[in-house]
């Protein structure tokens, strides 16, 4: 029970602190949320992501490992869930929400900070975190995006909004930089290691921002459904994958608390831009955020004794 402690402690307190702090600046002072979404998606995320890359090496059976661990998670997800949107028999509006409520995941303003306290002794772990942002972005981009309009709308603009973000381009540029071992001036590194450093504190407090003002009208079945899937069916079938795969020691233990991670943003953002269902799209990323405080803990106090 110490180390659990521990986790609550050095962990899943520092994340809700600035959260909270999001919370109440956002409250107070009004924050301009296009210029935060824009800040953590096209300046810090990248330079967090090009030096976690470019310090650490992920070998190539590792990387095979982590995308065949994401494939085998993903499509379980999506298997699961259409089986039970059928089943509760949900409209395809609120079918749509609900799917991606439970695949696509905040592996960014959340996932990433958690990681990087987690692993702060063990980088690689924050590296194989990065390589789970740039696969949920994908999937996003694409069975996110399908899932919330009509096929015949989406295929070329599903993939312009991948291709747009810039943590992709950043991942790449760091992983040949470091595969080649070409040294970065020290005048270009340390602005990218200090912009680095400020992702944490201002990824969160943006995530607390986005939250401020979400309201929980009644716990109705789908919400119920989404939680359920997200915060314990995830985790789950993860281990069950990590197990079949043979994984262990850091990367067993990264992709194991990467799946616990709570409902992504952009869920509810695809939900209010398309009309399905965006006010129950809202309420699970917030309740989800708010439960991963146990769930989360719990995941890591578990992959410490587990792998």
């Amino acid at each position: 029970m110490e180390v659990f402690f521990l986790i609550v402690l050095n962990v899943i307190l520092p994340v809700f602190t600035l959260i909270g702090a999001g919370v109440f600046l956002h409250r107070k002072f009004n924050l301009d949320m296009n210029t935060l979404s824009k800040l953590n998606t096209y300046f810090l995320m990248p330079c967090v992501s090009f030096v976690n890359i470019y310090q650490n090496n992920i070998g190539g059976e590792t990387l095979l490992h982590i995308l065949g661990f994401l494939v085998l998670q993903c499509f379980s997800l999506m298997i699961i869930t259409a089986v039970i949107s059928k089943t509760a028999k949900f409209d395809s509006s609120l079918s749509s929400t609900f799917k991606n409520s439970v695949v696509l995941n905040n592996s960014g303003n959340f996932g990433l900070p958690v990681s990087q306290l987690v692993f702060q002794h063990n980088p690689l772990g924050a590296s194989i975190q990065i390589v789970v942002m740039i696969f949920q972005n994908l999937l996003t981009y694409t069975y996110g995006l399908l899932n919330s309009v009509s096929v015949d709308q989406t295929g070329l603009k599903a993939m312009k909004e991948f291709l747009k973000n810039p943590v992709i381009y950043a991942f790449l540029l760091g992983l040949f930089l470091h595969m080649y071992h070409i040294n970065i001036p020290t005048f270009l590194w340390t602005p990218i290691n200090n912009t680095s450093n400020a992702f944490l504190a201002v990824a969160l407090i943006t995530l607390g921002a986005q939250s401020a003002y979400i309201k929980i009208s009644r716990f109705s079945l789908p919400l119920f459904l989404s939680l359920f899937g997200r915060l314990i069916l995830s985790p789950a079938i993860a281990f069950i994958i990590i197990l079949s795969l043979k994984l262990d020691g850091t990367t067993a233990q990264a992709l194991f608390i990467a799946s616990s991670f709570p409902t992504s943003r952009n869920s509810a953002l695809f939900a209010l831009e398309y009309g399905n269902h965006p006010e129950y799209a809202a309420q699970v990323v917030l309740l989800s955020t708010l439960l991963s405080a146990i769930t989360v803990t719990t995941v890591v106090f578990l992959s410490t004794i587990l792998f």
